[in-house]
């Protein structure tokens, strides 16, 4: 007789990869080399999830890192979706090469952003956890949830870096 073990937590997510332009520079390097850590950026298109990009190269990655772009919508199979994300995961994968040489792997996935990234953060068991913040209020926060709060307390398997919104009329850090 078997047992099975039934997670009641567990659900499936789907997700799609994103095919990035291949950087010949990054394509030559040894896996002996390669001893850099991972980490997990969440991002979208708005500012603040820019910003904590723009952040998290300049601050936190170094060079032989591996940054994993994770980027949350409702539906993976909404080509126009998809396009608008692909496109934005290879803006933010070349200028990650050009400021800090890092290499990129960039997933879209389908679900609720704070759980989404918790099961990527599982799965990579990255250095770090990486998001913008909204820069909401407390009161609204607490009303409407946040995606950082809700890593902060669910993402068990790294430490989790919320970086402040960029304030109106602040320059970009890159």
């Amino acid at each position: 007789m078997s047992l099975e073990v039934v997670k009641e937590d567990e659900e499936v997510y789907s997700w799609r990869e994103v095919n990035l332009a291949s950087i010949p520079e990054l394509e030559r390097e040894t896996v002996e080399r390669r001893r850099g850590r991972d980490i997990v950026i969440a991002v979208d298109h708005g500012p603040n999830s820019k910003h904590a990009f723009d952040w998290a190269l300049i601050h936190f990655c170094r060079l032989a890192d591996t940054i994993h772009l994770i980027h949350a919508v409702s539906s993976v199979n909404n080509e126009i979706v998809y396009d608008a994300s692909q496109v934005l995961m290879q803006k933010l994968a070349i200028e990650a090469f050009e400021v800090a040489m890092v290499r990129t792997i960039a997933r879209i996935v389908q679900g609720d952003p704070g759980k989404v990234i918790c099961k990527e953060a599982e799965r990579v068991k990255p250095a770090a956890v990486i998001l913008g913040t909204r820069g909401r209020g407390f009161i609204q926060s607490v009303l409407q949830g946040s995606v950082s709060e809700y890593c902060m307390h669910n993402c068990k398997s790294a430490p989790v870096v919320i970086v402040p919104g960029k304030e109106a009329g602040d320059e970009s850090l890159i």
